[in-house]
């Protein structure tokens, strides 16, 4: 039967995307990632349980010897010959039904699975440790020794993991009486270990999870045909079905369905929203990540199921009605197959707020969306997804909310005030703060806009809003770089034609100073900043609210319960408490503490203590900027805890550079003068160590004739020079990093030369800096009895200072050590003392500031200073 127009009952039209054919799911990543815990809990328990896990087996030895021999031989025969016969007819039964997809993902699984059973047997046998070994395996009843995995048992259940067996009740059941059935044989009959069966099922579930997750399960999405069935079977009659949307227009769309605007034989046309679980994995790790971090303000539907969500939308939109919002009706609601749900609507010919110019978007109309919020808030109920495109006009006017997915009912009192600070801001990106806040307190009272204040704040908007706040920010900045450059450049060719002007009437003398230049220059800048400078849209509705109620709350709600920050600090600590005890594990506290000398090494401890000074000394010095002197040393203590956790080279850097934008600097200057301290330091730490290495090869000679070693090492510098500017690679690549530091770090030492004070303290900070590890270093080889020249101490550190920031590990671990002490091995000093004192130094200037760096951190991250 063809309709009038020839189209089909099955007519699709508008953009319906091909489908791929496999899908990554998270959820297969996240039931991975607990496969490999629940492994790692397990063999932890055997490691360290050992009597427990000994306990345990004595008691199923006591119990299987009371078992009827015939029961255990029957259940042995009977398993062995199911977990060969279910896995077949299942595939059989798949293959019946065009299935072969799963069968081949089971397939592989299975032969993965039996690769790991047989590297976990190995490495049981060879590295595992003796409690683990005693756990997994047992003396077999015909002699030898039983599996620690049973190859057999781990790739079936891989088998019926990934082709989806405890998706199906009936085939779930079988599973389960076969798989409990092969485990009461083996365990009774004393073939295997309770550990031994946890670990196979755990390895077999595993592998069938990563093998899903890596080639992606077979694509089991609806297509249109699949609604328009589902809606015949319904009681509809649809005629064509139109694809309104596309995905992937905004992260938080794609998890909202697939909308469909269905045309039927007799009646008006439906709107259809089509939700799967594809759809729903959409963003899942953002949401699960939101629900962890932030107190109570998430929705929790993170880990809904397609039933929850289904019920959920439908529950909200009755009683969204009910509460006498303009809402679309819910007409009814079907599964579309085991993996889809679809909701219909009645149809609303209109446009969404996303569509709308913004001339169109009157007073009148804002406050008649308030209203619709006001009708919602009076039965506490919450929208939380308050955006443009949720909210839709129809052609009398008439505002329709739409969307309510993300809502809740019985909302409190911080989430209702959420919705009010996202409408406010939601119109204000449209059509200014003042209209907006305008329109909210002329529906909903001064009283409660002013209460929304404290959610006034990113995190508590949709993340589409956030991304665009976060776009107009970036917006502004390069608005105001622009416009410091233009300024920055009329001032200078105003300053040359005045130099040209004067050259040209004769006049020799400067018309004003340097000083003087710069000042006008800068002030210039100023200027062109405070013309171009705009707040930001939250800045601006807060005013605006405070106009009206000046004594509206201004401090933030703290909606974070985990901090980004917070998080990087544990994970920090943690790496930092692994590093800390893996060394102090190899380190003989009785030949470092009994045998050294404790004068020597309070000595060492100040000269340690000393060289925060010095570095809080050396950074100031090129800095202009006003900056407090004591929380700068606060902040180098803090270096001492970041650079345990990433390469000395790195974490410094980023550490200071942070502290200097907190302290006021601007981010380029902070950048500028933390890499022109670098730099300086880079240089003296050069210069310092040709002088020292010059002076240590004319220690044990009668002139002051370089030894072999400096020439042979200014030889080499000379080679690799001619290298680099032989070949066109390198050369481009050197001039191009050089390029890069004449245009940020070179000006801003310019800067510091024209200040001596700074400069002074710049360059006394670092040789401050330096001879405070040289003298920590001598005096903790006098706590042991040993002594060398001034000039060879300093080489031995400069050399290892220098290996240890080119080290890609934590504070140069390893590298720094085995520097240290084998320079001073070489300089003749001996080994059993060169070790200790090395130690000894690394325990000052190293180890022991952890805990103050950590607790200086935290100080500043607090205070945030950093």
């Amino acid at each position: 039967m063809r309709n009038a127009d020839g189209t089909g009952p099955d007519h699709l039209e508008g953009d319906e995307p091909i489908l791929p054919a496999r899908v990554h799911r998270p959820s297969d990543l996240v039931r991975l990632l607990l496969g490999i815990l629940g492994i790692a809990v397990v063999l932890t328990i055997a490691a360290f349980a050992h009597g427990t896990t000994a306990g345990l087996e004595q008691d199923i030895d006591k119990g299987a010897g009371q078992a009827p021999l015939l029961l255990i031989r029957f259940a042995g025969f009977a398993s062995s010959v199911a977990v060969l016969i279910v896995p077949v007819a299942f595939a059989i039964e798949r293959l019946i039904k065009r299935d072969g997809l799963r069968i081949a993902d089971g397939v592989l699984a299975a032969v993965l699975a039996h690769g790991a059973s047989l590297a976990t047997d190995l490495w049981v046998a060879e590295q595992a440790p003796p409690s683990v070994r005693d756990a997994l395996v047992n003396p077999a009843p015909g002699g030898g020794l039983t599996d620690p995995v049973h190859g057999y048992l781990a790739p079936v259940i891989a088998y019926m993991t990934a082709v989806g067996m405890a998706r199906r009740p009936r085939w779930r059941v079988l599973l389960w009486c076969v798989l409990l059935l092969d485990a009461f044989a083996v365990l009774v009959g004393g073939y295997t270990t309770p550990f031994s069966i946890l670990v196979t099922v755990l390895i077999g579930w595993t592998i069938a999870y990563g093998t899903l997750y890596a080639v992606g399960s077979p694509n089991v999405r609806p297509t249109g045909q699949h609604l328009l069935a589902g809606l015949r079977h319904v009681g509809f009659k649809p005629v064509r079905a139109l694809r309104e949307d596309t995905e992937g227009e905004r992260p938080e769309q794609n998890d909202r369905g697939r909308r469909y605007l269905v045309t039927l034989e007799d009646g008006p046309p439906l709107d259809v929203t089509v939700v799967d679980r594809e759809q729903q994995a959409h963003g899942f790790f953002y949401r699960v990540w939101r629900r962890f971090a932030l107190r109570g303000i998430t929705q929790r539907r993170s880990l809904q199921s397609l039933r929850q969500a289904l019920e959920q939308e439908a529950l909200l939109a009755y009683a969204a009605i009910a509460a006498g919002a303009n809402a679309p009706r819910l007409i009814a609601t079907s599964e579309l197959g085991p993996d889809a749900v679809m909701l219909v609507y009645e149809h609303i010919d209109g446009r969404g707020l996303d569509t709308l110019p913004d001339e169109e978007i009157t007073d009148e109309l804002m406050c008649a969306v308030w209203r619709q919020v006001k009708a919602l808030q009076s039965r506490r109920i919450a929208h939380r997804r308050l955006e443009d495109d949720a909210l839709l006009v129809d052609r009398s006017g008439t505002v329709f909310l739409t969307d309510f997915s993300s809502g809740e009912i019985a909302a409190g009192d911080l989430v209702l005030r959420m919705d009010v600070a996202q409408l406010l801001t939601t119109f204000g990106l449209r059509v200014g703060a003042e209209r907006s806040v305008a329109a909210a307190v002329a529906v909903l009272g001064p009283d409660a806009v002013a209460d929304s204040l404290p959610l006034l704040q990113p995190i508590a908007l949709s993340r589409s809003t956030r991304a665009t706040l976060r776009r107009l920010a970036k917006e502004r900045a390069q608005r105001e770089r622009e416009a410091a450059i233009e300024a920055s450049r009329a001032g200078r060719e105003a300053r040359h034609a005045e130099e040209e002007q004067a050259s040209a009437a004769g006049d020799r003398r400067p018309s004003r100073s340097g000083k003087q230049a710069e000042r006008a220059e800068k002030r210039a800048i100023m200027e062109a900043l405070e013309e171009v400078r705009e707040e930001d849209l939250l800045s601006q509705i807060r005013q605006q609210v405070l106009l009206i109620r000046p004594q509206a709350p201004m401090q933030p709600a703290r909606l974070e319960r985990v901090r980004p920050r917070t998080v990087i600090s544990f994970v920090a600590g943690a790496f930092a408490a692994y590093f800390l005890l893996s060394q102090l594990t190899h380190v003989d506290f009785r030949q470092v503490i009994g045998g050294a000398n404790w004068g020597w090494v309070a000595a060492a401890l100040l000269f340690s203590a000393l060289t925060y000074f010095a570095a809080a000394l050396s950074l100031l010095g090129f800095v202009p900027e006003k900056v407090p002197f004591l929380r700068t040393v606060i902040a180098q203590v803090a270096g001492s805890f970041v650079k345990l956790v990433a390469p000395a080279a790195v974490g410094g850097v980023a550490l200071n550079t942070r502290f200097l934008q907190r302290a006021g600097v601007r981010p380029g200057h902070a950048v500028a003068s933390v890499g022109a301290s670098q730099l300086f330091g880079l240089g003296c730490h050069v210069i310092l160590l040709l002088t020292f290495g010059y002076l240590t090869g004319t220690e044990r000679t009668p002139t002051l004739s370089p030894s072999r070693t400096v020439i042979a090492g200014l030889l080499t510098a000379a080679v690799l020079s001619l290298i680099v500017t032989a070949i066109p690679v390198l050369r481009k690549f050197v001039v191009e990093r050089v390029r890069a530091l004449f245009a940020g770090v070179v000006p801003r030492m310019l800067d510091v030369v024209q200040r001596p004070q700074k400069l002074l303290s710049g360059i006394g900070g670092m040789l401050l800096l330096t001879v405070s590890f040289v003298m920590c270093l001598d005096v903790s080889i006098r706590a042991f009895g040993g002594e060398l020249s001034y000039a060879s101490i300093a080489v031995v550190f400069l050399a290892g200072n220098a290996l240890g920031s080119a080290a890609p590990t934590p504070g140069g671990l390893g590298a720094v050590e085995a520097a240290l002490i084998a320079g001073l091995i070489a300089f003749g000093l001996e080994k059993e003392i060169a070790t200790p004192a090395v130690l000894l130094f690394r325990l000052m200037t190293f180890w022991l500031p952890v805990l103050p760096g950590w607790l200086s951190f935290t100080h500043l991250t607090r205070k945030e200073a950093i």
